[in-house]
């Protein structure tokens, strides 16, 4: 049975949405074989195998989230820009957890330049700007918001704070008010030697 207008986007974007179903991990040719009610051979001349759907997928993911957060970041600066950064991430991992998995997929170097990953970290830099962070503190910054918006949201996700109070908005609110500070405040390097 031949399916007309099989082609490596149609099946990149249906391999996202197959991701949000049943999640990242469980996304296969095979799968998307019998989405489509196709053979997984006819797939092959569109997609290499499982790892370069999920590769398509994650780029799909990477793009999505930085116009979103490209969106988000127009005319904000300070704890505004850093509350709408961290906001897209988190609204983008409830509302699609398995492509939100997909945007930390490890790409090779080559297609990871050419992704929408670097705009990620442009426009980090850009917020923190309003911090006044010169490198290599900026660089530190950077990687600091990277691991809480994506840890918190990972643990949320998993269900680690599902059971004990506060609510987890509160928990939210108040880490993005303690990361401001910090931003605000941020301390001088230690002048000691390092071993």
């Amino acid at each position: 049975m031949v399916r007309v207008g099989l082609n490596t986007e149609r099946l990149a974007r249906a391999g996202a949405e197959l991701a949000d179903e049943v999640g990242f991990e469980h996304v296969t040719v095979s799968a998307l074989a019998r989405r489509f009610d196709v053979k997984v051979a006819s797939l092959y001349s569109h997609v290499k195998n499982s790892h370069d759907l999920r590769t398509r997928i994650a780029l799909i993911a990477l793009e999505e989230l930085a116009d979103r957060a490209a969106d988000a970041l127009a005319g904000r600066a300070g704890k505004d820009a850093l509350t709408a950064l961290a906001n897209v991430y988190r609204d983008y991992a409830r509302e699609h957890p398995g492509r939100y998995t997909a945007a930390q997929f490890r790409l090779d170097p080559e297609t990871a330049l050419a992704s929408a990953g670097p705009r990620h970290s442009q426009m980090t830099r850009a917020l923190l700007r309003g911090y006044d962070l010169s490198e290599p503190d900026q660089t530190h910054a950077v990687r600091l918001l990277g691991s809480v918006f994506h840890g918190y949201v990972s643990l949320e996700m998993g269900g680690s704070f599902s059971h004990s109070a506060p609510d987890t908005d509160v928990t939210w609110a108040r880490t993005l008010d303690a990361l401001d500070a910090l931003l605000r405040n941020w301390p001088e390097p230690d002048a000691s030697p390092t071993p």
